[in-house]
């Protein structure tokens, strides 16, 4: 009877069971054996044909936008690296640029849309207006460098189309050194797939991006497969960190970011006037070397007469209140200065940009409220332009959002500049080092250094003091200024001005 069953039926029952539950366990433990990479799809690749003229000649050229696997140590594709890449039709051993922007957390769309890519947009150039709602201009980049280099523009991981595959994790690419070697990986691959070896080599990085560009120079000579660059341009560089981190107690960042608020208090008129921008930062630089540099080392041992002449002169170069300056205790931080410069305009000035004004709701805070006007009032336009150039002009066709910049990357990013076991002691971020030691070992690199005056977030003051140590050869380092701030081609004369800077550098 079914419902009273035997012994051995019962038997049965329990041996089937058995058999059951060992075939479940088989088939869960295969499924976890099996390796994310087994379903990794082909990376994706569009390719298409265009024209553009520079520097008067008219050059054919292929775009390629596509993502190229970086591998792990197993060999295994981990990550997939996003780049757009434009080579000349018919040349294969001309010189080629690798381009990125910084962050870290930045996808390359400031220098591709705003600087090298053939297509441009463009903002307000004089900082007065904020860049409003689309449609915004876009034009061919007539003043590009397509006639002398092929562009590779590289988006590191976790930003644009790039991220993480397979058994790939978040924690080997964000890091400093991850990071260096991640691009320098991208690199070696792309000059091997594209027999690009005995090619003048190139690399062009902006802000964090100057930091990694000197990092992955020196990486580059390493793993075997040594590969030396012809030269680095640098725009608005951030090698030392000590010189472009204002926080209390860092005397140094005191001392380099002087001249940057004078730049900007002459250019808003509250400081200056009557005299040429370039002799008031004379100035500025002879006070912060012979001066203010020796008071702030000698602290309270500094007498109430000595003081308040400092403060005098402080509040001559930067254009706040000499009141203000000594209950700063003679240190003023950028963020403050930001707020307090045109405060009685209820307007902040912008951190990448002094050159930028936004209005405040929050008159009080001690920084600006809203952000970095010299961010948000541009923002919008690069972000619309890239994500409708590479879906108009490039045909690409992705299953996720391109990522300008990503937050996260931040909070999770190592700085530790040495291996895990490694003795290290936290200390500021500095790759200058790094950059003296592979141009001893390549006599042939050069450096070009880009610096926007009103920049206070990379100040070019920051710029001469680093170049000035480290063991860096200076005489093959080329020092260039503008009008501007941080991403000083967002001004129409200075976009023409560093174009032509580079042209020579790359000629030169």
């Amino acid at each position: 009877m079914l419902n009273n069953p035997d012994h051995h039926t019962i038997y049965n029952m329990n041996a089937l069971l058995k058999n059951f539950l060992v075939f479940l366990i088989s088939v869960t433990v295969l499924q976890a054996q099996q390796k994310p990479t087994d379903s990794i799809p082909e990376p994706k690749r569009f390719v298409t044909q265009h024209q553009v003229t520079n520097g008067g000649k008219t050059v054919s050229y292929t775009a390629t936008a596509s993502e190229t696997y970086l591998r792990n140590k197993k060999g295994e594709p981990a990550a997939a690296l996003w780049s757009v890449a434009y080579t000349r039709n018919g040349s294969a051993d001309r010189p080629v640029t690798f381009v990125f922007n910084g962050g870290p957390g930045s996808a390359s769309v400031w220098l591709h849309m705003g600087m090298f890519g053939p297509k441009r947009v463009r903002v307000p150039s004089d900082a007065d207006k904020d860049d409003g709602a689309a449609p915004y201009p876009v034009e061919t980049n007539t003043r590009g460098i397509l006639d002398l280099t092929d562009l590779v523009f590289i988006d590191p991981v976790g930003t644009g189309y790039s991220r993480v595959i397979g058994n790939g994790k978040v924690e080997d690419y964000w890091g400093l050194m991850e990071d260096a070697n991640s691009v320098a990986q991208f690199i070696r691959t792309w000059i091997t797939e594209n027999n690009r070896w005995m090619s003048p080599k190139y690399i062009a990085g902006e802000s964090f991006g100057t930091t990694r560009a000197a990092a992955v120079a020196n990486v580059l000579e390493e793993d075997g497969q040594s590969m030396a660059l012809n030269g680095l341009i640098l725009i608005s560089q951030a090698l030392d960190y000590a010189g472009s981190t204002s926080i209390h107690n860092n005397i140094t960042s005191y001392l380099t970011y002087l001249p940057s608020m004078a730049a900007t208090a002459w250019y808003h008129k509250k400081a200056g006037q009557g005299k040429t921008l370039e002799d008031f930062l004379a100035e500025a630089r002879q006070f912060t070397y012979d001066s203010y540099a020796p008071a702030l080392y000698r602290g309270n041992l500094l007498s109430a007469g000595e003081r308040e002449q400092l403060a005098e002169r402080l509040a001559y170069f930067t254009g706040l209140e000499k009141s203000y300056i000594l209950r700063s205790n003679l240190r003023v931080l950028v963020p403050r200065f930001q707020k307090k410069l045109l405060e009685e305009n209820g307007k902040a000035v912008g951190r990448l940009d002094g050159r930028f004004m936004g209005p405040e709701i929050d008159l009080v805070d001690d920084q600006p409220h809203l952000g970095d006007p010299a961010s948000y009032q541009i923002g919008d336009a690069y972000t619309a332009a890239l994500n409708h150039y590479l879906a108009t002009d490039l045909k690409v066709k992705m299953d996720r959002p391109y990522i300008t910049s990503n937050s996260e990357l931040g909070s999770k990013w190592r700085w530790r500049p040495v291996p895990d076991g490694r003795y290290w002691e936290p200390m500021p971020v500095n790759t200058a080092t790094l950059l003296a030691e592979t141009m001893q070992r390549n006599q042939d690199l050069k450096i070009l250094v880009a610096n926007g005056y009103y920049d206070l977030i990379c100040p070019f003051f920051d710029a001469e003091y680093t170049f000035s140590r480290h063991g860096i050869d200076r005489q093959r380092v080329d020092m260039k200024y503008y009008e501007a701030g941080h991403m000083m081609y967002t001004h129409e004369e200075d976009f023409e001005k560093l174009a032509e800077d580079i042209r020579l550098f790359l000629t030169d």
